[in-house]
């Protein structure tokens, strides 16, 4: 049980990565509670997960900051954040990309983790705390035919941010780390992967042989966040199966 007692917050938590990710944690002995905006498929998911959901909207930060005081109210302290919650946007080229679709996945991509982070950050720093940020190996290099400008600024952003913070509230032992996964199987990207040409295009892109899945991200996850990565922070992780070393 590496989190038993723990409370954590994982953004995003009905579905994909943080849905893993939120029932690793719940199985590992920690107090879980999932937020996103869709309030039923959340109340469906942490039914079965046996947690605690909170709806609420990222782009909001009134949400935000309720999310955040409920869970306090709730269980008297914050241990975690997984800054999980994002878009992914329509591919094309950024000539045809209008400024609207640019600013929405920056704030739900960006400036939501600011959001979440700045509001847990006065919790933690009275007694520590873990925080892991979920960016991606498009924020680490560019790669051919991928036209989704605006979510690579936004990963690339967050890499850097998270070194940022790490330096920032270490002296209050908080811990800041960063995840970069490659091409992971979620209903995010089933539509990219829904022919067989497009899956082996996609598996062809990491050297390892498969495209990841989300138990590979959620297991590296809960690294950041227990006892095993106590002298960890301002790490960034690229689990992509090889991709950002080609």
């Amino acid at each position: 049980m590496k989190l038993a007692g723990r409370v954590a917050i994982v953004t995003g938590g009905s579905r994909g990565i943080g849905k893993t990710t939120a029932s690793i944690f719940a199985k590992e002995g920690a107090n879980v509670v999932i937020t996103a905006k869709d309030d039923a498929r959340l109340q469906s998911t942490a039914k079965e997960l046996g947690v605690v959901g909170f709806a609420g909207d990222i782009r909001k930060e009134l949400d935000v900051k309720m999310i955040v005081e409920k869970t306090f109210e709730k269980f008297g302290k914050i241990d975690i954040l997984v800054n999980n919650a994002g878009m992914f946007p329509e591919v094309r080229p950024l000539h045809e990309t209008s400024e609207e679709k640019w600013n929405e996945v920056i704030d739900i991509n960006l400036t939501g983790q600011f959001r979440f982070t700045k509001s847990v950050i006065p919790y933690m720093m009275k007694s520590g705390g873990c925080i892991v940020n979920i960016a991606s190996n498009a924020g680490l290099r560019s790669f051919e035919n991928f036209e989704a400008d605006s979510y690579s600024a936004t990963k690339a952003a967050l890499i850097h941010l998270t070194k940022t913070w790490a330096v920032e509230y270490a002296k209050y032992k908080i811990r800041i780390n960063c995840v970069c996964p490659g091409i992971v199987s979620t209903d995010m990207t089933e539509p990219y992967l829904r022919t067989d040409v497009d899956r082996a295009m996609a598996v062809a892109e990491h050297p390892i042989g498969r495209i990841g899945s989300t138990e590979d991200i959620a297991k590296a996850i809960l690294y950041f966040v227990s006892d095993d990565s106590s002298w960890v922070t301002g790490a960034i992780l690229a689990i992509d199966g090889g991709a950002v070393t080609k």
